[in-house]
């Protein structure tokens, strides 16, 4: 095999949990092959090309350097890519501060709250 279905090795390469998942991503047009948008979940990669997609709130930069036979244990996965733009470690949000009075919050209560969570995400 020389090529293969960006979907298809994208879920061998364990960067989504269903094939199903993995063609979403490509038919939203939110994936790019050698800097070009693509659409088609049928769209054939190859060993050399680079991958730019969206994974949960990172967006991930690699370079297939084989293709999968299979979707194998996480190890053998990780030996399909070489991740270009390695995903930066999270910092811990704030916590949000919660409601201490008695019953619900008032309006004023919620707007602290809903701001303090706005500021947190950002």
């Amino acid at each position: 095999m020389s090529k293969l279905r960006i979907d298809k090795w994208l879920w061998h390469a364990r960067f989504f949990k269903t094939r199903s998942l993995a063609a979403r991503v490509v038919s939203e047009s939110r994936c790019r092959v050698n800097g070009t948008p693509i659409s088609k979940p049928a769209f054939a990669v190859e060993p050399g090309d680079v991958l730019t997609f969206p994974q949960a709130r990172d967006v991930r930069v690699i370079r297939i350097e084989a293709l999968g036979e299979r979707r194998g244990p996480a190890p053998e996965a990780q030996a399909l890519y070489t991740d270009l733009d390695p995903p930066k470690p999270r910092e811990l949000a704030p916590p949000v501060p919660r409601f201490e009075g008695k019953g619900r919050p008032t309006k004023r209560d919620r707007r602290m709250i809903e701001k303090s969570r706005s500021d947190a995400l950002e």
